[in-house]
């Protein structure tokens, strides 16, 4: 029998590292045979052991895709005792994106963001690269679009990292500013269908921009997201943070250990933390390593980077 993985399901993840979730599933089954190749896993064995392997298989791919981790005592809770919804908790889920993939907050901090976001209307996310921040921010602001709570999302972040001199670029506009923010379309191709996103961002529902381009505007009914603001000068993020118009949240993410500015310039994020702490309604998460969701590899970068 073939099982077929979902094409929405991170085959790095529900593998393991060199394949390690795969051989203890070998353990843990021992009266079937099977084989992984890509995205198909083939299956040999009477029926019924056969039949019990593909429900195992099903859990925990719903499980991976859901968690987006996957590790041997999720496994081991879910073969030997078919349960794991303790570890799945409605309250974590945060949207349905595209092809019904669930949006869920998966750490500690992540939930608190969420949280927050509920009763703050201006929140500062810091952490390391691949901890969920801008992520969990965009999802944020897609199910307040489309909760009808806000009329825009406007995401921006500093389009090169001292200064935004776009002029030393090719191309028109767009091309110059595109590879800079293409990490914040990625996130919105993860929550919203292409064609409609490409409409929301004709009408102008979803506003993808450098940070220069805030200067003089008055942003209401809207989820603002500001990224990379580590690279923003303090000029820059006080303009930023005064666009806040009515019915507005602006979420501002960012990695103080990634400051690319020149050594003269302070960044405005470090800034803003420091002056902005202990304000009611601002609210400040702090991300860590344990809070990294990409590749397992990614939090043992970060942590021999610190040493």
């Amino acid at each position: 029998m073939l099982f077929e993985l979902s094409e929405h399901t991170d085959k790095t993840v529900f593998y393991g590292i060199n394949n390690a979730n795969i051989l203890l599933l070998k353990e843990l089954h021992p009266q079937v045979r099977f084989t992984a190749r890509g995205g198909t896993i083939k299956i040999d064995g009477d029926e019924q052991n056969v039949s019990r392997m593909v429900d195992d298989l099903k859990k925990i791919e719903n499980y991976a895709l859901i968690n987006n981790s996957l590790g041997e005592k999720d496994i081991i809770e879910i073969v030997k005792n078919g349960n794991y919804s303790q570890e799945i908790k409605v309250d974590n889920l945060i949207l349905h994106g595209v092809s019904g993939k669930s949006i869920v907050a998966r750490t500690e901090n992540q939930r608190k963001l969420v949280k927050d976001f509920e009763t703050n209307d201006l929140l500062f996310a810091v952490g390391p690269a691949g901890s969920g921040k801008t992520y969990t921010a965009i999802a944020l602001a897609v199910k307040s679009l489309k909760n009808k709570e806000i009329r825009k999302i406007i995401l921006s972040r500093p389009a090169v990292e001292a200064g935004e001199k776009l002029g030393f670029l090719p191309g028109d506009m767009k091309e110059k500013i595109d590879p800079y923010l293409q990490p914040l379309y990625d996130a919105l191709q993860d929550m919203v269908p292409a064609a409609k996103l490409k409409d929301y961002i004709e009408n102008g529902t979803v506003q993808i921009a450098p940070l220069a381009f805030m200067r003089g505007r008055t942003l209401s009914d809207a989820v603002v997201i500001l990224d990379e603001a580590q690279n923003t000068t303090i000029p820059q993020i006080k303009m930023f943070l005064t666009r806040m118009g009515l019915n507005t949240k602006i979420i501002v993410t960012g990695d103080i250990t990634q400051i690319d500015l020149p050594p003269t310039l302070k960044s405005g994020l470090t800034d803003a933390l420091q002056k902005l702490k202990n304000i009611k309604g601002i609210s400040q998460i702090e991300f860590n390593k344990k809070d990294i969701v990409r590749h397992s590899l990614v939090q043992k970068i970060v942590e021999a980077y610190e040493k």
